[in-house]
C-alpha cells in the first residue's frame, strides 16, 4: 500500500468536491456523514472512521455525491482500503441496498408528513360534506316554501275563477281541438295515362320518404330536376331519404308501380288509386272487342310504368 496511492484517492475525492462547488459542510448536510469523517477520508486517515466496513460505505457515498462512480473508485483503490468480511458481501450491500442513511431519513420524513396530512385531509372532507348537506337542505327548504306559496295562491285564485272556467270549458275544448297538430293529407291534383300529380298538405319541413316493394321494381327519385336516387327494390330491400327543406316537390318514376309502396313521414302515399281509376275509364270507352283488348294491354303497361309528382304545401 503506497503513500502515493493513498494521496491519489483522497485527492480524487477532494478535487471532485471542489469541482462541484461543494464544501465539507455541504457534503455533511447532504450525506449525513460527520464532517470529521469526511476530512479523514480526504486525508486517508481511515483509522478515524467508526469501522472498516464504513470506510468503503462512506467513500462510495462520498463519490456518488460528487458524481464519481463509487463502485469503480473502490475497485481502483481496493488495495489502499481496509478489507471488510468478503468482497461478495460488500458488493451485495452496494447493489441491493443503495439507500443511504440520508435517503432512509427522507423516506421516514415522508411517512411523518403523510401521517400529519391524512387527518387534515379527513377534516377538510368532513367540512365539505357538512357544507354540501347544509346547502342541499337550504335549497330544498326554499323550494318547498315557494311551492307552498304557489299552492296557496292558486287555491285562492281557483276559488274565484271556478265559474269562469266552467263557463269557458266548452269554448276552450273547441279551441284545443282546433289547435291539435294538423294531420298530413294527400290530395290528387291531376292524372294522366302514365302518371299523376298530388299535393301533400301539412308536410314536415324535411319530409322523410321510405320506399319498399313486394317484388322487383325499378324506382328513381328526382328533386329540383336532379336525380337523388335510383335503384331496384325487392321484397327484401328498401330505401329511405330525406327531402331538403328548400324542395317544394319530388318526382317518382316507378318501373313496377303496383308492387311499389311509398310512405311520406310515416303516412302511406296511395298514388296507385288515381292511375287505376284512370285506367278503368279508358277501358270502358272502347267499343269493339279488338279495341278493348288493345286498350287493356296499354292500360296495364301504363299502370306499371308511372311518373308521379308530389308537391308539398
Amino acid at each position: 500500500m503506497s503513500d502515493n496511492s493513498k494521496i491519489t484517492l483522497g485527492k480524487t475525492l477532494r478535487d471532485a468536491r471542489i469541482a462541484k462547488g461543494f464544501t465539507l459542510d455541504d457534503l455533511q448536510q447532504s450525506t449525513k456523514i460527520q464532517k470529521r469523517y469526511l476530512i479523514a477520508i480526504e486525508d486517508q486517515n481511515f483509522d478515524e472512521l467508526p469501522g472498516d466496513f464504513y470506510v468503503r460505505a462512506f467513500i462510495k457515498q462520498y463519490a456518488d455525491m460528487v458524481d464519481l462512480d463509487g463502485a469503480e473508485l473502490l475497485k481502483q483503490f481496493d488495495s489502499t482500503l481496509p478489507s471488510t468480511q468478503t468482497q461478495e458481501y460488500v458488493d451485495k450491500v452496494n447493489e441491493n441496498n443503495p439507500e443511504t442513511r440520508s435517503q432512509q431519513r427522507k423516506v421516514d420524513d415522508r411517512y411523518v408528513k403523510l401521517r400529519r396530512t391524512i387527518p387534515i385531509i379527513g377534516i377538510v372532507v368532513v367540512v365539505l360534506v357538512v357544507l354540501i348537506g347544509i346547502w342541499v337542505a337550504a335549497s330544498r327548504s326554499g323550494h318547498s316554501t315557494t311551492k307552498n306559496n304557489v299552492d296557496s295562491s292558486s287555491v285562492s285564485v281557483s276559488g274565484s275563477s271556478n265559474k269562469k272556467s266552467s263557463s269557458s270549458s266548452k269554448s276552450s275544448s273547441k279551441k284545443s281541438s282546433s289547435k291539435k297538430t294538423s294531420v298530413a293529407k294527400f290530395k290528387q291534383l291531376s292524372t294522366t295515362a302514365n302518371g299523376s300529380t298530388w299535393e301533400m298538405k301539412h308536410a314536415s319541413s324535411k319530409p322523410k320518404i321510405s320506399l319498399s316493394a313486394t317484388g322487383s321494381a325499378w324506382t328513381s327519385v328526382t328533386i329540383a330536376g336532379s336525380t337523388v336516387w335510383q335503384g331496384t327494390l325487392s321484397s327484401s330491400t328498401s330505401h329511405s331519404l330525406t327531402v331538403p327543406s328548400s324542395a317544394t316537390s319530388v318526382t317518382f318514376n316507378f318501373g313496377n308501380a303496383p308492387v311499389t309502396s311509398v310512405k311520406v313521414d310515416g303516412k302511406k302515399f296511395k298514388f296507385n288509386s288515381a292511375t287505376s281509376a284512370s285506367a278503368a275509364s279508358t277501358t270502358s270507352s272502347s267499343t269493339t272487342t279488338g279495341t278493348t283488348t288493345a286498350t287493356s294491354s296499354s292500360t296495364t303497361t301504363s299502370s306499371q310504368v308511372q311518373e308521379v309528382t308530389l308537391e308539398f304545401k
